[in-house]
């Protein structure tokens, strides 16, 4: 066998080991996005569950507070109204967590309900029946722990996204990202006003005072 073969052997052998070297840090890295984009969805699917829990018990809210503040109707009907686009948005953005537009607008709603209800709680402080009546007492705790868990399912969703992201922003995944389904980083489930999300109502310190 020539020298000359035995080189030309040797390099296509060289070159086929380094396609391959190259096609498995590909597949690897493609694995491995696919992985965390999973793992934001199945994150979002936490926050889905706990948000419908509280959107099950606002009415429940609603209805007892209507028993002591009937005169208060334009509060009560707006968080109801609040507490609907809410879960039209969470909705929305369930089907889709990966779609920008969808997450913003359930962080938007979820702002604008919380803002409802905590209207509600001010009001509520007005009147000492309400405060303690022992439904309401009982309701409180199931929504401070519904809050809490929303609170969690969304930090442990955003650590998702970021891991996500900052995966996709890595050589040599960037590279081909796009041309596998991942145009753009995911967004992260934040509010205009970040106060809000690490003080989320707390509606058994109101009852409680």
């Amino acid at each position: 066998m020539s020298t000359g073969l035995i080189v030309g052997l040797v390099c296509i052998g060289i070159l086929v080991v380094a396609i391959l070297v190259i096609l498995g840090i590909v597949w690897g890295s493609y694995n491995t996005l696919v992985k965390w984009d999973e793992e934001a969805n199945n994150g979002f699917a936490d926050i889905n569950v706990a948000c419908k829990k509280r959107y099950d018990l606002i009415p429940n809210l609603v209805a007892i507070a209507k028993q002591f503040m009937s005169h208060e109707r334009e509060t009560l009907e707006g968080v109801i109204a609040a507490r609907n686009g809410a879960e039209s948005s969470l909705k929305n953005a369930a089907a889709n967590p990966g779609d920008s537009g969808a997450v913003a607008a359930f962080a938007q709603a979820e702002q604008a309900m919380t803002g409802s209800v905590g209207k509600l709680m001010a009001l509520a402080e007005a009147y000492p029946e309400l405060k303690s009546d022992t439904q309401m007492i009982k309701l409180q705790d199931e929504l401070s722990n519904v809050e809490e868990k929303i609170a969690r399912a969304r930090e442990q969703f955003n650590d998702q996204v970021t891991r996500f992201n900052q995966h996709r922003k890595q050589l040599p995944t960037v590279l081909f990202a796009s041309v596998v389904g991942f145009p753009t980083d995911r967004d992260l489930l934040e509010f205009a006003d970040q106060e809000q999300i690490e003080k989320a109502v707390d509606v058994g310190a109101i009852f409680d005072n």
